[in-house]
């Protein structure tokens, strides 16, 4: 007979003592169950005592969390949270360095668990620690471990970011700004700066008096790629926070917009950073990890993000200052300089201007100005086209008069495609959304140049006049060259080039020829067959296939992911990881000290969820964990990896999936858990594939032709490369 579901069994360890075999009721009180362990070893104040996961976690069981104890769990008899955090508080103002290093280190451990962080709190812990950073007596070990629990503490999200002192935020900005500091105390005070600017508006402005740019290119400049990393998303919290006024500056004309003179030195600091990111992080020789990759993917978007304001900008048809940029586009595409303005009549001008206008490809001949009062792009479209006129001249020039010398149903629209251009790469860079928490998706080659979205947009401009010849294109033809265009930017950017020279060259090899053999290679690969009995057959072995993919999604469930703790507090390297048993009926979860590099056993995932007691799976923005308010949890992204699972008494399991296809695997495995259809892009494309393989392979069968079981032997090299092969 099975023992009831309320009795665990478990070992619980004594300092000194042989440890104790023991059934634990789960429906007795836990105070009760800590005294009789205490009387058992004939230890009196059993208030005084309480129990601890016995792993390197040393988590303490509470009420809320001692059903996670689970049969065969090893706990540890221990003094109370209330109790250690009284001796630590004594333990860290000992006069003894030795034993104060000791205390701080066991602090430093403890503090992780916030059952003890809550306790030590109270006793007004964090103003302790405050207190003996302010002081600046302690240094190396010391510091390092004070600064060590300052930010297990705060990362609980129990006390506020804005109760912190200025001399606080100057000791520990002293410590950054510092050119020979201790590693362990760099990182701890880069991430406790980053924590204060991320969750306190009025800490921005202090933090922001403290450290500049300039400051923090010293700690790149290193080969440390943790402090590396540290250092960007110190700088990527300051660029995030800041108010628009301070991050606003025209990047195309070269004149600060709405931004006082002291931010120039701000804006020259950001072009020395690019180039010091580029060299010593970057092309540096130690690979890039995940965290720097997505620290650099946070600071390409925002970088990008500059651009917002003049993408929302509608043009002023009326402004002069606005409609010199196309008098000057005019001027340096047809030399028009030395005209003066007042030959001729005002009607020859006018008759003059227009024609043009319509060479350079306006939709509005009479009043280009119109054309901008489309947001987006808006006037970061004129900035784009007033760059490439400037800096690349020749092949402005070349463009504009190529095409105006062609008939007007052949003609390139310069204008046009400039402003559909600048939008579409808006689109595809995203300009104007929030970085998502789980993205690493930088692109190293914007890294490159100071204006690189401008010369970006420049290669990309000649890309699609290229593309319009190559397609012998009229203007009917219009949005099928954009889109060919947008395969063939988004086709180059997945190989992820090193420099805009790579790029254009991998556009170079991406001609409309080239595109239309991929997209023949990719219709023939899912060539689809529409006859009566294909379709029948189709709909007869549908409900196998689903069944195979079914399978396949339950085993990957089976082996199980690792997913990352998101915190809005500051992003963390904290891991956990969740699998199904094998027989499908329990989900195996528990914390990780770092990634796995494979499977992690079910025995060492302390914590169970009986699939019997899922009772729905929740994904987006109706998930618990994306309702509540963090810095970066609102992102579309982010929503679209989301997703909980719902189970007795309202309790939820969240997750974020570390991509889509994790997110579709696991989405798919849960609901067919739960005898749901599976819904996901990922099924129907599996389904797709799936099925045609097996209506070519069941073709093939009744044509009679063999499969073999096993593939052909690879062919031996030859011995003698003297030949030559007849093409014809």
């Amino acid at each position: 007979m099975p023992p009831p579901a309320d009795i665990v069994k478990v070992a619980i360890e004594w300092p000194g003592a042989f440890p104790k075999l023991m059934e634990i009721d789960q429906k007795k009180p836990l105070s009760a169950i800590i005294k009789e362990v205490c009387e058992g070893w004939s230890l009196g104040n059993n208030e005084n005592f309480a129990l601890q996961i016995a792993d390197a976690t040393n988590f303490y069981i509470t009420e809320k969390n001692r059903n996670d104890i689970k049969n065969g769990s090893i706990l540890r008899l221990t003094t109370s949270p209330y109790q250690t955090a009284v001796q630590l508080h004594e333990r860290i103002q000992s006069s003894s360095m030795d034993a104060k290093l000791e205390a701080l280190k066991d602090l430093a451990n403890a503090s992780r668990d916030i059952t003890f962080a809550q306790e030590f709190i109270n006793l007004d812990g964090i103003s302790l620690l405050t207190q003996m950073v302010e002081s600046g007596t302690d240094f190396g070990d010391l510091l390092s471990f004070t600064l060590t629990a300052f930010v297990e503490l705060m990362d609980h999200g129990i006390v506020s970011w804005d109760t912190f002192s200025v001399a606080f935020i100057k000791k520990i900005a002293s410590y950054v700004n510092k050119s020979a500091m201790d590693t362990a105390v760099l990182q701890r005070s880069l991430a406790i700066l980053e924590s204060m600017v991320l969750n306190s508006q009025d800490l921005y402005h202090k933090v922001a008096q403290e450290i500049t740019i300039g400051q923090l290119i010293p700690h790149l400049q290193g080969t440390d790629q943790d402090i590396q990393t540290y250092t960007i998303a110190v700088i990527n919290a300051l660029f995030l926070k800041a108010p628009e006024e301070k991050r606003q500056f025209d990047e195309h004309i070269g004149d600060i917009l709405n931004c006082p003179l002291t931010e120039m030195a701000h804006i020259l600091a950001q072009k020395q950073l690019r180039s010091i990111i580029l060299s010593n992080v970057i092309r540096s020789t130690t690979a890039i990890n995940d965290e720097m990759a997505h620290q650099l993917y946070v600071l390409q978007v925002l970088t990008f993000n500059l651009l917002e304001d003049r993408m929302m900008t509608k043009m002023d048809p009326q402004d002069q200052a606005q409609r010199d940029i196309i008098f000057e586009l005019r001027r340096i595409a047809f030399d028009a300089e030395c005209e003066p303005n007042n030959s001729g009549s005002i009607e020859k001008r006018k008759s003059m201007y227009t024609r043009d206008y319509k060479k350079l490809g306006f939709i509005n001949h009479v009043n280009p100005a119109v054309d901008f009062t489309q947001i987006p792009p808006g006037m970061l479209a004129l900035d784009n086209m007033l760059y490439f006129a400037r800096h690349h001249q020749d092949a402005y020039v070349r463009i504009v008069l190529e095409n105006s010398s062609r008939e007007d149903k052949h003609e390139c629209p310069f204008g046009r495609s400039s402003i559909e251009l600048t939008k579409m790469l808006c689109e595809i860079l995203k300009v104007g959304e929030l970085p998502s928490e789980n993205c690493h998706d930088f692109h190293p080659m914007f890294f490159t140049h100071d204006r690189s979205f401008a010369e970006f947009f420049c290669i990309c401009i000649q890309l699609l006049n290229k593309t319009w010849k190559e397609m012998r294109a009229t203007s009917e033809d219009f949005n099928k060259v954009m889109q060919v265009v947008r395969e063939q930017i988004m086709r180059a950017l997945t190989l992820k080039p090193n420099s805009l020279d790579q790029f254009k060259s991998r556009l170079q090899n991406l001609s409309y020829t080239e595109i239309l053999k991929i997209r023949q290679s990719e219709r023939m690969n899912q060539e689809d067959f529409q006859s009566r009995p294909i379709l029948e057959l189709r709909e007869k072995i549908q409900p196998e296939i689903m069944e195979l993919i079914k399978q396949q999604r339950l085993n990957r469930l089976c082996e199980g992911t690792c997913f990352r703790k998101i915190s809005s507090r500051r992003r963390q390297d904290k891991f956990w990881y969740c699998r199904l048993s094998p027989n499908h009926k329990v989900l195996h979860y528990g914390d990780l000290e770092e990634s796995p590099q494979g499977e992690v056993p079910h025995d060492s995932l302390q914590d169970k969820l009986p699939v019997a007691d899922i009772k729905a799976v929740i994904t987006g923005k109706d998930c618990p964990h994306m309702k509540e308010k963090g810095a970066l949890k609102q992102n579309k992204e982010v929503l679209e990896l989301a997703f909980s699972v719902l189970y007795e008494s309202d309790e939820y399991l969240n997750f974020i999936a570390p991509d889509k296809h994790e997110y579709c695997v696991w989405t798919d495995g849960l609901n067919a858990l739960l005898g749901k259809e599976m819904t996901s892009d990922y099924t129907k494309s599996d389904m797709d594939t799936l099925l045609s393989m097996e209506m070519k392979l069941r073709l093939l069968d009744l044509e009679n032709i063999q499969i073999p079981e096993a593939p052909p032997p690879i062919p031996k090299e030859p011995s003698n490369y003297d030949f030559v092969y007849d093409c014809n």
